[in-house]
């Protein structure tokens, strides 16, 4: 006994060795772009695979990258991270076409793939699917973080986010039917699959609903920031945990629970405040994950299996880039007609290359059982395809979005925004000022002259917002959207405080948003 303590002490420090390690690289890429300022140009994760890669060619290896440590450690607080942050509104609207490209484009991407590498190249057919499933999965996280940067159009982050937070769950429903149909102990058929799918599906709606709901419940009884933030953390992990265990998809509860806590029970339970540090933890959370994600994936690569296998990766990306093709203008097309979605051929060009692949393609690969002769080659595969995805549609993204002409104003905005919230600020100090007028205690002609300054100094900013305003007239709808954004938090945060006061059992649906909706612009 005494030496099996020993031994788990000693493993225990080497874990943390490790850790402390990656984490430091981790850590050490992130400051590169502060220091060499052409590192600014490559979104930071596809820095970290990058730096994976060059540790990789140089054989050191960090941490041995496992399916559990992706799908049980990193997966459930990605999942709630984005769906946390993600407004009803703006998903609601666009709710068809993500379900299309979530389910329909996930068929698409399968057996395009399985057809293209069952005709080309003569792999098996259950090999063939299975490298399909992996691959199904989407993983847009630099691109949306590039989005965010640029100021691209809010609504293209939503459908990429959108179409992966419910892809993944299609995705580990597909590989898990189709991994058992490999090893003989499940029937491939329409009718199973579409059954298995309610159910898991079903499980994961209903677990992720009645943890969401209550949570947000809960959290109306007090007002403690740090139990809250708790909860939230607890929520991921738990609801992902229970639904896996009870045979339901825990992408999906995961799912469920983010959108509604984060819609629904950080109004009626949460103050302002704690919202912001709800957030803020869940921003550090998502920075932390992919941080160790997007290293370790570069860090895993076997460059004598991917040249191996070549031909294969070859033939899978020209095929998942077909199939995603087909998909994206196929799906959009039929959108465009029963909904009015109105989505543009320029935007659905950038979802159908912004369609990277990441860490749920590669759990999924690594979590084949042993017994599947070919799985070396299909890891091996799938990795090539990440690489490649992550690599070349990543680094290209931007010079797309530029020949696109869809880069966004951000730095414009930002700098309106920063101008905003000096005006704000000095104006405080103005108001301050004048609640010590005429106090003997303050020499008048030093009163005076603060006074002066901050008039100036208000003057100066005053006239620098008109001549943003002038020489970028689309600033004008940007503060329209604020305003709205404004009056939108304030009428939910009324509402919130009736409720958590006991005057109102429930939160009343938004006036505000159904009125701008039928307004118009």
């Amino acid at each position: 006994m005494e030496f099996e303590a020993m031994a788990a002490e000693v493993a225990i420090e080497q874990n943390l060795e490790r850790f402390l390690l990656v984490l430091s690289v981790s850590l050490g890429v992130a400051t590169l772009p502060q220091i060499f300022g052409w590192f600014r140009r490559i979104p930071y994760t596809l820095l970290l695979v990058i730096v994976g890669l060059g540790l990789a060619f140089a054989n050191v290896r960090l941490i041995n990258l496992f399916p559990g440590l992706i799908l049980f450690i990193f997966l459930p607080p990605l999942l709630f991270e984005a769906a946390w942050n993600i407004k009803w509104s703006d998903l609601k609207r666009d709710l068809v076409p993500i379900c299309l490209y979530a389910i329909v484009g996930v068929v698409i991407s399968i057996a395009g793939v399985a057809i293209g590498l069952n005709q080309i190249l003569g792999l098996t057919l259950p090999t063939a699917l299975l490298i399909g499933a992996s691959l199904s999965a989407t993983d847009p996280v630099s691109v949306t973080a590039l989005f965010r940067e640029l100021g691209v159009d809010k609504r293209l982050s939503i459908l990429m986010e959108g179409e992966s937070l419910f892809n993944d769950g299609m995705a580990v429903v597909a590989f898990s039917f189709l991994v058992a149909w490999s090893l003989g102990t499940s029937k491939l058929g329409i009718q199973p699959v579409v059954i298995e799918l309610i159910v898991v599906v079903g499980i994961g709606l209903g677990i992720g609903g009645l943890i969401g709901f209550g949570v947000s419940y809960l959290t109306q009884r007090f007002d403690l920031p740090l139990v809250e933030q708790s909860l939230t953390l607890v929520s991921a992990y738990g609801c992902y945990i229970i639904t896996e265990e009870l045979g339901g998809s825990g992408v999906i509860a995961v799912v469920t629970t983010g959108l509604i806590l984060g819609n629904f029970g950080s109004r009626i339970g949460m103050n302002p405040r704690t919202r912001i540090i709800v957030s803020e933890f869940w921003e550090f959370i998502a920075f932390f994950v992919n941080s160790i994600v997007f290293l370790l994936i570069g860090d895993q690569v076997q460059f004598a299996a991917l040249r191996e296998n070549l031909l294969t990766i070859a033939v899978t990306v020209v095929a998942m880039i077909l199939m995603r093709a087909v998909a994206m203008y196929g799906l959009t097309l039929i959108s465009n007609r029963i909904t009015d979605s109105d989505i543009s051929i320029r935007k659905q060009t950038v979802l159908w290359w912004g369609g990277l692949r990441g860490s749920v393609s590669i759990a999924l690969a690594l979590s084949l059982p042993e017994v599947l002769s070919e799985r070396e080659e299909l890891i091996a595969t799938v990795f090539g395809v990440v690489l490649f995805t992550l690599l070349v549609q990543g680094l290209t993204i931007q010079p797309l979005l530029n020949w696109l002409n869809l880069l966004g104003d951000q730095p414009i905005r930002q700098a309106y925004s920063e101008l905003i919230a000096r005006r704000a600020a000095l104006s405080r100090v103005l108001e301050y000022l004048g609640t010590l007028e005429g106090r003997p205690e303050i020499d008048s002609e030093f009163y005076g002259l603060q006074k002066s300054l901050v008039k100036g100094e208000l003057e100066r900013i005053e006239f620098d917002i008109d001549q943003l305003m002038d020489e970028h007239p689309n600033l004008r709808s940007f503060t329209a959207e604020q305003l709205r954004s404004e009056l939108l938090a304030i009428e939910a945060d009324t509402y919130a405080e009736f409720v958590r006061a006991g005057r109102l059992n429930h939160e009343l649906s938004p006036m505000l948003q159904v009125a701008f909706e039928e307004g118009g612009e």
